[in-house]
């Protein structure tokens, strides 16, 4: 899929963090760090810029500006299609594109970063519980049905002995994974593996599936060498896949996982209040934007609504 440009309104840079897991240190300087928009100045420290947020628009017109870290698809894209909306509200959105799923929680941490958006529920608690991080769920927006797509295979049915499967390595997307290949008959995880399965917990391999263990953003570029690849739903759409016409299997809509993998706002604990995250949180969640989903990524990604 090709992204779009972001308008006027909404500023895209691109900064690309170390890409790692959950589990990784923290890089020791942040890339993004000096990402600013016109509505901020050189001198202006990042705790008054989170600080703003809390404000109500200012009188005569004046933007006050949210700045958010986020997945380039479709968490960037969504937010570009919010961004009219929240002007008419008072906002302007600057938006930061990140490469990976640690700097995006640890610039909202230090206060650099109003939100985020690109994680759901699971991850963020884990990433809280190992990185000793504030982060709260501020609002979920939509849900990415996780799914089993074709590498150099297109067919569960033709699986061989010792065949190759990339799956992300992250605790809470290889559980995802790891439960999703279960359903489908490939494997079986010891009882009550749930949402911290790894591949250390399976107890039935039966055609000795080899699992190549990679960084989420990574898994969908090794799909020429593997037997079968297994995706975050916007990984997937940047590969060129679609749900509906690629998948071999996927999450359905209605299952448990939609409510437990929710991507969601997140923010630093104490501002989940801010006039200028609900005013965020209640255009995402609009008819207008919830339109937009539906007609834009074919299944890949669901409104939570």
């Amino acid at each position: 899929m090709k992204k779009k440009v972001l308008a006027t309104l909404l500023t895209a840079t691109l900064a690309i963090g170390a890409l790692a897991g959950c589990g990784s240190a923290p890089a020791a300087d942040n890339p993004a760090a000096d990402s600013s928009t016109a509505a901020d100045t050189a001198d202006t420290p990042a705790d008054a810029a989170q600080a703003d947020t809390a404000e109500a628009p200012a009188a005569g017109g004046e933007l006050t500006t949210i700045k958010v870290a986020a997945s380039a698809t479709p968490h960037s894209e969504i937010l570009e299609a919010a961004a009219s909306a929240l002007e008419a509200k008072g906002y302007k959105l600057d938006v930061t594109v990140f490469e990976d799923y640690v700097q995006p929680n640890l610039v909202v941490e230090s206060g650099e970063f109003d939100a985020n958006y690109f994680q759901h529920i699971p991850y963020l608690d884990s990433f809280n519980e190992e990185q000793g991080t504030h982060l709260v769920n501020a609002g979920g927006i939509h849900y990415e049905p996780f799914g089993i797509y074709p590498g150099t295979k297109s067919s569960l049915d033709d699986v061989a002995d010792g065949d190759v499967i990339a799956i992300p390595n992250d605790t809470t997307n290889e559980a995802r994974a790891l439960l999703l290949l279960q359903d489908n008959g490939l494997l079986k995880l010891a009882d009550g593996a749930g949402l911290t399965a790894t591949v250390n917990d399976i107890t039935e391999n039966p055609k000795n599936i080899q699992f190549q263990e990679l960084e989420a953003a990574q898994v969908a570029r090794v799909k020429d060498e593997v037997a079968f690849v297994v995706l975050n739903g916007n990984y997937a759409l940047e590969a060129g896949f679609s749900v509906a016409k690629d998948s071999i299997a996927y999450e359905s809509s209605d299952s448990e996982a939609a409510k437990t993998y929710v991507n969601i706002i997140a923010v630093l604990d104490g501002h989940q209040d801010d006039p200028g995250i609900k005013a965020l949180v209640e255009v995402l969640l609009s008819d207008e934007i919830v339109n937009y989903i539906n007609s834009t990524y074919d299944g890949a990604v669901v409104p939570f609504k």
